[in-house]
């Protein structure tokens, strides 16, 4: 499975049980993914894009091969390759770092009238001053 922050989509959960992709009729709004393993990385390829998601005008053609190789602990690298022959002239490609995080994770989502993060925001920011305060003391 995989759930990105910044995303109104639900998580994406891509079998790698050697299925086949549903129907091409059955768009979905992140696509059909199936993955499968090369080595050490996890290789993703998704199809069937709803024709009301289509990025940067592709086709139902649209096909985007992800690449997940752990290089590290707290690193994996992320590459992904876009590919329309009907919209590009050739495949294109970028990569993305991607590293552990400490800390809490909080759900990111615009709710009206939710006061919840400054909340969390204003007690950390009095954690930060007292410690910093706690610092300038020890300092002297």
């Amino acid at each position: 499975m995989v759930f990105t922050e910044l995303t109104t989509n639900p998580p994406r959960i891509i079998p790698i049980d050697g299925r086949p992709y549903i129907s091409r009729r059955i768009g979905q709004w992140a696509g059909d993914s199936i993955g499968r393993w090369e080595g050490d990385t996890l290789v993703v390829e998704t199809r069937n894009f709803n024709e009301k998601r289509r990025y940067r005008g592709a086709t139902e053609e649209m096909t985007v091969v992800e690449r997940f190789t752990r290089v590290a602990d707290d690193r994996i690298r992320y590459e992904f390759t876009v590919e329309d022959p009907n919209t590009w002239m050739r495949p294109w490609s970028a990569e993305v770092p991607m590293v552990a995080t400490e800390g809490p994770l909080f759900e990111y989502a615009c709710h009206e009238g939710n006061h919840d993060i400054r909340h969390i925001l204003e007690i950390y920011r009095n954690l930060e001053r007292q410690a910093a305060a706690r610092a300038a003391e020890e300092s002297k």
